[in-house]
């Protein structure tokens, strides 16, 4: 069988390392054309010396050029390039047929939406793909070609959980409703008082999932459910009002298809983001992803309703959804600068949804046709959100 090749931006995070633990599992079964990476040098320079990649690619001047002299200090044959372009270069160079779109925020869009264009097999695992440029990486999809494959622990148990041949048809698939799981981050059960007094180091420290500390942030304010939500419309063609969130914290069902005649169709493992990756990375077979096998014996899941008084964020999301054009992608800015500054201990945990709302206040309602407009609506919902925490700390 021919190996499939593949470039996994955001090789050095923790979705690009568990896809190269799995890729590393099934020895000629894949192939790394490139990888990329932002800062960690380190990590890169290992990756390289394990998968012996054509090309490594750094976003940032000064890492490239640190890991340029240690991959000559080690005289391995991978070649080093830098910057956006050089993302998207890889992303669709001629020779892949898979890539995985990991790298966080909104930097992983241009390249993965050229990978889309370019009729790749896509394994999305960044999900600002989806929310800043829906109907845009949507409509690339269907015109190329390309095959979606959702990364996300919950997209990707829906995915799972629906009929093969589900077309985005509802009705057709007698499909009345996708139930996302999330799991109520480490604040789930804290006062609002708790909640706003919430330090970096509580909020990263997410009780069942091991994730960077970006997304462990929007996972304690349920703005990683909001973005989801945005995402599984995309994804799966669903109306906001066909899409519900439950809190279940133990983690184990990680999301859920209800039909109608009755039936609820869950998916359910170990929480371990191996066996996502592994399901798109074989995909239509199942390969080891090196997971523990779940057990049941003596556990008890339980199940309950968001509180969007708490986590307002989660309601924002649907908010945006509904209010569509460029909502989401002010949504999405809006919230990486608010939760890199609570990040820095220049904001506090409740200023996250708070200048989400004064942005999107200012901002929603712009155009949203073209990629150019969907970046200029991010560059200025960035500067609105900055100033508006600026303003708080004065």
């Amino acid at each position: 069988m021919k190996p499939r090749v593949l470039t996994i931006l955001g090789a050095t995070g923790t979705i690009g390392v568990n896809t190269l633990d799995v890729v590393a599992r099934h020895p000629g079964r894949f192939e790394i054309f490139a990888l990329t990476g932002a800062t960690q040098v380190e990590r890169m320079v290992e990756q390289c010396r394990t998968h012996r990649p054509r090309f490594a690619v750094m976003s940032e001047p000064a890492a490239a050029a640190e890991l340029r002299a240690r991959i000559a200090e080690e005289c391995l044959a991978v070649e080093v390039l830098e910057g956006a372009a050089a993302l998207t270069e890889v992303a669709t160079a001629p020779e892949i047929d898979t890539l995985m779109a990991a790298i966080v925020g909104a930097a992983g869009l241009p390249a993965t939406l050229a990978a889309a264009r370019a009729g790749k097999r896509i394994l999305l695992a960044n999900k600002e793909t989806l929310v800043v440029s829906g109907q845009l990486f949507m409509d690339a999809i269907a015109a190329s070609g390309a095959e979606l494959l959702p990364i996300d622990s919950e997209h990707n148990a829906i995915f799972q959980a629906l009929p093969r041949d589900f077309d985005g048809d509802f009705q057709q698939a007698g499909v009345k409703a996708l139930w996302l799981t999330a799991s109520g981050g480490p604040f789930r059960t804290l006062s609002a008082e708790a909640i706003a007094a919430a330090t970096p180091a509580q909020a990263v420290a997410h009780p069942n999932w091991v994730m960077g500390k970006k997304i462990s942030v929007d996972s304690a304010s349920l703005m990683n459910k909001g973005l989801e939500v945005i995402e599984a419309r995309w994804l799966f063609n669903a109306r906001p009002e066909q899409i519900k969130v439950v809190v279940h914290p133990q983690s184990i069902v990680h999301s859920m298809v209800e039909y109608a005649d009755g039936s609820v169709i869950a998916q359910m493992g170990t929480p371990d983001m191996r066996t996502p990756i592994a399901y798109a990375l074989g995909f239509p077979e199942r390969i080891d992803a090196g997971v523990s096998a779940l057990q049941l014996m003596g556990r008890q899941l339980s199940f309950e309703a968001p509180d969007t008084a708490r986590f307002p964020c989660l309601q924002l999301a649907f908010d945006a959804l509904v209010a569509g054009g460029n909502a989401a992608a002010v949504l999405n800015a809006a919230n990486e600068v608010a939760v890199a500054r609570f990040l820095e201990g220049a904001a506090s945990f409740n200023a996250i949804a708070a200048s989400i709302a004064h942005t999107l206040g200012k901002l929603a309602n712009g155009a949203a046709h073209t990629l150019d407009d969907l970046l200029e609506a991010d560059r200025q919902a960035r500067r609105v959100a900055d100033a508006y925490l600026g303003q708080l700390r004065a």
